[in-house]
Order: C-alpha cells, then sequence, then structure tokens
C-alpha cells in the first residue's frame, strides 16, 4: 500500500510576493535614512552658522566693551586719528583703540590694539594692526568673521542721549562728546534675521 507523502514549499507567485514586498521595505528604508542623514546635514550647517554668529557678536562685544582712550598717529604721521571714528565714507565701519590686548609669550609690544570693521563682499573682516601708531606701509591683519552679511550698522548714544551714525558727531564742541555712552551694533543676516547688541562705553 503506498502512501502519498504531502511536500511543503512556496510557489513562485508566492516568492514574487515576497520579493516584492522586500523591495518596497528596501525602498522606504534608504528613503528614510536619505531624509534622516539630509536632516542631520541641515542641523550642522545651522549649528555651524550659530557659532559664527555667536563667536562674531563676542569679539565685537569684548572690542567695544575694552575701548581705550589713546588717539593713534594717521599713517602719513601729519596728524592723529581720535579714539574711536565712523566716518561713514564705506572704506570701513568703525575704527578704535581697544585696551587688554593679551600677551601670553611676552613680546615687545603694547597691549592696546588698534582695530577696525568692515563690510565688503558681503562678508564682516575684523582687521587690527600690530603697532598702534602704523606707517603707510604697515598692512593690518585681517579676520573674515561672517558671510552672507546685508548689513551692518554701529549707531553712537552721545552726551544729549542722541544716536549718532558717525563718530564723533558734527556738532561735537568738546572733549566729553568725542567719548560715546554707549553703541549699539545692528547685524543682519541673509536667512536669519537682524541682531543687535548694545555695548555701554566706560567713561
Amino acid at each position: 500500500m503506498s502512501r502519498t507523502i504531502k511536500q511543503s514549499g512556496f510557489t513562485l507567485l508566492e516568492l514574487l510576493v515576497a520579493i516584492a514586498i522586500f523591495g518596497i521595505i528596501g525602498v522606504l528604508a534608504t528613503g528614510g535614512l536619505s531624509a534622516i542623514l539630509d536632516q542631520n546635514a541641515i542641523a550642522n550647517d545651522a549649528l555651524q552658522r550659530l557659532n559664527q554668529i555667536q563667536r562674531t557678536v563676542r569679539f565685537i562685544t569684548n572690542d567695544l566693551g575694552q575701548l581705550h582712550p589713546r588717539g593713534v598717529r594717521d599713517e602719513l604721521g601729519s596728524g592723529t586719528e581720535l579714539p574711536v571714528i565712523a566716518d561713514g565714507q564705506d572704506i570701513y565701519l568703525v575704527r578704535f583703540t581697544r585696551e587688554g590686548w593679551r600677551n601670553p609669550v611676552g613680546l615687545t609690544r603694547s597691549t592696546q590694539q588698534r582695530v577696525q570693521y568692515r563690510l565688503e563682499d558681503k562678508k564682516l573682516i575684523r582687521e587690527h594692526w600690530i603697532v598702534l601708531d602704523r606707517t603707510l606701509g604697515q598692512e593690518p591683519v585681517e579676520l573674515e568673521l561672517l558671510d552672507n552679511v546685508q548689513l551692518v550698522e554701529f549707531e553712537f548714544l552721545d552726551y544729549e542721549n542722541i544716536w549718532q551714525q558717525q563718530w564723533p558727531p558734527v556738532k561735537a564742541g568738546g572733549q566729553g562728546e568725542l567719548w560715546p555712552k554707549a553703541i549699539r551694533i545692528t547685524i543682519e543676516l541673509e536667512g536669519t534675521g537682524r541682531i543687535q547688541r548694545l555695548v555701554e562705553v566706560a567713561g
């Protein structure tokens, strides 16, 4: 008496369905991974941009918070520049003397520093000179702080509590007016918006 042995297995149709399901799952998984990687790249770019902005604001506020009332000899040696100047001629935004220039290796130089900020091709640039009383051939040390900058404004609060666009103000008649009470910085960035800081100037 013969017995029929029943064999179990997958039919061709079932295999095709299984392969199709695995294919769909693979596509979904790849798409999800790509989206995660894209989001991670966007987050890293945003974090890097935030670090640049914070570094820039820190540079500016530290510089302006340590203003020093020392004027310097101009490049031709025939006159002097005031401690703080902003002439609105688009060559630079503001130029000033600051103290507190660290000297960890004990170089023979002043602890004061002549600094200027300027905007060029939507880049905010900080420059300083190695010596205070520079000559015509001495180039400043340049540091690019921030790009994609639409606007940078420095405004100066005078002793009548009026904000001035340039410094010293045209109406200045006394020595007191040559030193602002406070400086307001406004930076407008593409895709970020407007940042504003107020720095009180030590009397």
